[in-house]
């Protein structure tokens, strides 16, 4: 499934910001965004930020003590690892491991889908 840009608007998004860049249809990509999606990919949804967050604050779980890694090595495959353990519980909001994932002002969600992988 695609994801247009008119799902995205003005609204702020979650993105992964320390991968490596990388080329992309011929677009260099400094980050990569966020979405739930269905068990079998026909429905993505743009994650959605908490009103009030502000651009470029760090998303963050309650256990998250050390600094996020200032670019992520692809070699390591470390993104891909965490990506198992990223879901929306049934109230929709995101969790890694259980844990909800948050800014400051509250937790991130998925427009509808609940027990969704995140990508």
């Amino acid at each position: 499934a695609v994801v247009s840009t008119q799902s995205t608007g003005e609204a702020l998004v979650a993105v992964v910001c320390n991968l490596k860049p990388a080329n992309m249809r011929g677009v260099k990509s400094h980050g990569m965004l966020l979405c739930a999606s269905d068990k079998d990919h026909t429905k993505v949804e743009v994650l959605r930020v908490p009103e009030g967050s502000k651009p470029g604050e760090r998303i963050t779980g309650e256990s998250f003590t050390e600094a996020p890694d200032a670019q992520l090595n692809p070699k390591k495959k470390i993104f891909e690892k965490v990506q198992t353990d990223l879901t929306t519980d049934g109230s929709l909001q995101v969790t890694y491991r259980g844990e909800l994932l948050r800014t400051s002002v509250g937790p991130l969600t998925a427009p509808s889908l609940a027990s969704a992988v995140i990508r």
